[in-house]
């Protein structure tokens, strides 16, 4: 009897047996806190066998008939859908359902039950996370723990309870709700309404060699203009370098010809409203944690992100190791546009194409490297198209291939000079009399290609979904 006690106050604390018993109780009662705790809550955070199959049976009922069920519906259901439990498990079950049933519908214990639930359930999601990372410290996977361990301390910590359609209807007419950052390219900030907004993520997609990290920096310095404060995440080029790419666009000196015009350039830049703050990392060092921790950083300093490069996405470590590739490379990608939300700025970064990119005429997310499934999780991209033709003439071409606040499949040519860290989009000072290139074929192709990809994907999920609930 001892022993049982002692467990009870090792793993239930003050949220024992009786606690647990009463929080399904209400859950099946209370049909509007139940929709509220399905936020946080997890079949886990119950430490007993039979409360988790009968929340189980309430919670699939909710979700295959889009309605919550009754005492009467849930008595059927105990009577005749227990066939996955054993004797044991169905005699629990139906037990707790004849107390429950001869218990009242409000008892004395519930209001407090209500006030503490999402205490209960942060803690059990704490140590259900501890012993997670229990395994975890044996492969040294420190960012892995850093995020679970964040992820379940901040569960439910969220005031927001969602945008209301009718009281908040003046919100979605006002452009700086978005608060977008110009790219400095007239035509792509018509289309984008005024560029890339807060909490956005968009790509740079480009083959080796065509101006990823120059378009990169082009719209960085566009950011600083605007008096942005940008930090500029270098994974592949030192950080003096990138620093002198910004020199040589913000003042028109030529790169070669940047270490020797110092005084003119800091005469230039001393006006310059924004602050730019460049860190380097080697490649496959840091996570997307590892920048988090830095914009804190900045954060606690007084800064004021005002937009977020990566230079480039694919060169982050992954998190959490995966089977595969392509599976890290999305997951980084969600991430990095979580980065956005978390700062309320716009994040650039780019990506690598594949080696049938390399020489197209027109790059587009056909030619995205490894991970395609990146394409879902940003909210505009864009290709740079130059072949060695284009690199002699200082030419090449801006496509359009994904926008969700504006029109799409456009193709502008462009004048890049790769000297003096200059991409301009022609003929931008005579915007109405410009008809950009519509390449039809292209965009034919491209939708139907995508949509075949999100079927793939989202069946993919799907079976995911009905292995996690066998």
């Amino acid at each position: 009897m001892a022993a049982s006690a002692m467990k009870e106050k090792t793993d239930f604390s003050h949220y024992g047996t009786k606690f647990q018993e009463g929080l399904v109780q209400i859950i099946l009662d209370d049909r509007v806190f139940a929709d509220q705790i399905m936020e946080v809550f997890d079949y886990d955070f119950l430490e007993l066998g039979y409360l988790r199959s009968f929340v189980k049976l309430v919670f699939n009922y909710r979700e295959k008939y889009g309605t919550h069920p009754s005492r009467e519906t849930m008595l059927t259901i105990v009577r005749a859908e227990l066939d996955n439990e054993t004797d044991l498990s169905k005699k629990q079950i139906r037990d707790y359902f004849s107390r429950l049933s001869a218990a009242p519908v409000e008892f004395t214990s519930a209001p407090y039950i209500r006030d503490t639930s999402l205490e209960f359930c942060r803690k059990q999601n704490v140590k259900k996370a501890m012993l997670k990372c229990v395994d975890l410290v044996k492969t040294s996977s420190f960012d892995e723990i850093a995020k679970i361990m964040t992820e379940s301390i901040t569960l439910g910590s969220s005031n927001d309870v969602g945008y209301d359609y009718m009281k908040d209807f003046e919100k979605r007419f006002e452009i700086t709700m978005r608060n977008p950052v110009g790219t400095g390219w007239v035509p792509v900030d018509n289309i984008t309404g005024g560029g890339l907004g807060s909490g956005e993520l968009g790509v740079c997609i480009a083959p080796t060699g065509a101006g990823k990290s120059m378009a990169l920096v082009h719209l960085g310095a566009e950011a600083l203009k605007q008096g942005k404060t940008v930090v500029h995440y270098t994974l592949e080029l030192a950080d003096t370098v990138v620093a002198r790419r910004y020199d040589s666009c913000l003042t028109g000196i030529e790169l070669g010809k940047v270490v020797y015009n110092k005084d003119y350039i800091l005469g230039k830049i001393k006006d310059i409203e924004g602050k730019l703050i460049v860190k380097e990392y080697p490649t496959k060092s840091a996570s997307t944690n590892t920048l988090k921790t830095h914009l804190e950083k900045l954060v606690r300093r007084g800064e004021e992100i005002g937009m977020v490069i990566v230079d480039y996405g694919d060169l982050l470590r992954p998190v959490s190791i995966q089977k595969e590739k392509r599976n890290e490379l999305e997951s980084i990608y969600e991430e990095m546009r979580g980065i956005a939300q978390i700062y309320g700025c716009p994040l650039w970064t780019a990506s690598q194409t594949n080696r049938s990119g390399k020489n197209a005429e027109l790059v587009t997310t056909e030619h995205i490297s490894e991970a395609f499934n990146k394409c879902f999780v940003a909210d505009f991209i864009f290709s740079l198209s130059r072949n060695n033709e284009d690199k002699v003439t200082d030419s090449g071409r801006i496509f359009i291939a994904k926008n969700r606040n504006g029109a799409d499949g456009l193709t502008f040519p462009i004048h890049m000079t790769t000297k003096n860290v200059r991409i301009r989009v022609s003929n931008t000072q005579n915007l109405q009399g410009v008809v950009p290139q519509k390449s039809s074929d292209v965009v034919k192709q491209q939708a139907e290609s995508l949509r075949e990809k999100y079927k793939k994907h989202r069946t993919s999920i799907m079976n995911k979904k009905k292995e996690n609930n066998t």
